[in-house]
C-alpha cells in the first residue's frame, strides 16, 4: 500500500500545471457533489426570495436568484450531483455495453464481429441528438430512459475502440497459447486482452464522460433531459436565459459549471495520454 502511494505521488509530482489543474477542479467538483446538502447555503428546490429582490443582493445571495426565486448557488451545487452524477453512471453503462462488444468482437471474430459491426454502423449513421430526441419523445423523459438512450447511443464508439485494440492483441502468442491451454473466452478477455489494451480504454472513459456530460446538458437545455425542480445545469442555463436581456449574468454561472469541469478533464485526460503514450517532451 505504501508502495503503490510512493509510486502514485512520483506520478503526480511529474504532472504539468494543466493535470494538476483539471485534478484539483474535478476533486472539488466530486467533494461538492458528494456533501452537497452541506455546501448549499439553502435547499434545491427552496425559494428563498420571493419578491424577487435578490437577483443583485451579493450579501445574502452570492450569486443572486434565479426567475423564481431560488438561490443560484445551491442550485449549481446541487447541479453538480445530478449532472455530474448521473453523466458517470452513464459513462460507466456505456463502456460496459460497448467494452464488452468490442471485445467479444475482436476475440470471437466471424459473423459476431459482422454482426456487432453492422449494428454499431446503423447506429453511427444517425445523428445521435436528433435519435435521442426522438426517443426520449417517445418513451419519455425519465432519467432512467435518458441513461439506457445515452448509453445505447455512445457505446458505439466505445465499440469501434475496444474492437481495434483488441485486435491487435489477440494475434498475439501469447493469447494463442491461451487458447491452446483451453481457457474459456471470459479467461481470455480478463487476463489477456484486457490488461493491455486498459490504457486507452481508460483515456477514452475520461472522453466519453465529457461528451456524455455535454449530452445531457444539451438534452436539458432543449427541455428533454432532467426534468423541474431538479437542478442541473443545462435546464438551469434554458430557465434563466431571459435575465440575460435585464443584464444579469445568472444564467452564464452554470454555462461556466460546464466549460469548467469539461476542460479539466480534458487536461487530465491529455495528461494521462502523454504518459501511457511513453513520449517524453
Amino acid at each position: 500500500m505504501a508502495t503503490a502511494t510512493h509510486n502514485a505521488w512520483k506520478l503526480f509530482k511529474t504532472a504539468p500545471p494543466t493535470a494538476w489543474f483539471g485534478l484539483i477542479v474535478v476533486s472539488i467538483y466530486v467533494i461538492v457533489a458528494l456533501l452537497a446538502p452541506f455546501f448549499a447555503p439553502y435547499g434545491e428546490t427552496e425559494i428563498v426570495d420571493v419578491a424577487g429582490l435578490g437577483v443583485g443582493d451579493s450579501e445574502k445571495f452570492l450569486l443572486g436568484t434565479d426567475h423564481i426565486g431560488r438561490d443560484v448557488l445551491s442550485r449549481i451545487i446541487y447541479g453538480a450531483r445530478n449532472t455530474v452524477g448521473i453523466a458517470f453512471v452513464t459513462t460507466l453503462v456505456t463502456f460496459l455495453i460497448g467494452a464488452v462488444a468490442g471485445l467479444l468482437a475482436a476475440v470471437l471474430g466471424g459473423w459476431v464481429d459482422q454482426i456487432l459491426s453492422r449494428i454499431v454502423d446503423t447506429l453511427m449513421a444517425i445523428p445521435p441528438l436528433i435519435f435521442a430526441l426522438l426517443i426520449l419523445t417517445i418513451v419519455g423523459t425519465s432519467v432512467l430512459n435518458m441513461i439506457i438512450v445515452i448509453a445505447i447511443l455512445d457505446s458505439t464508439r466505445v465499440f469501434r475502440l475496444a474492437r481495434a485494440v483488441g485486435m491487435n492483441v489477440v494475434v498475439m502468442d501469447y493469447v494463442e497459447v491461451a487458447k491452446l491451454r483451453g481457457e474459456g473466452l471470459w479467461w481470455i478477455i480478463r487476463y489477456e486482452v484486457l490488461p493491455n489494451i486498459s490504457a486507452p480504454l481508460a483515456a477514452e472513459f475520461g472522453l466519453r464522460f465529457c461528451f456524455v456530460f455535454l449530452f445531457i446538458a444539451s438534452l436539458s437545455f432543449l427541455g428533454l433531459g432532467l426534468q423541474p425542480p431538479t437542478a442541473d445545469w443545462g435546464s438551469m442555463v434554458r430557465e434563466m436565459s431571459t435575465l440575460i436581456t435585464f443584464g444579469l449574468p445568472t444564467p452564464l454561472f452554470p454555462a461556466a459549471a460546464v466549460a469548467l469541469l469539461t476542460v479539466s478533464v480534458n487536461f487530465v485526460v491529455d495528461w494521462f495520454l502523454h504518459k501511457t503514450s511513453g513520449l517524453k517532451t
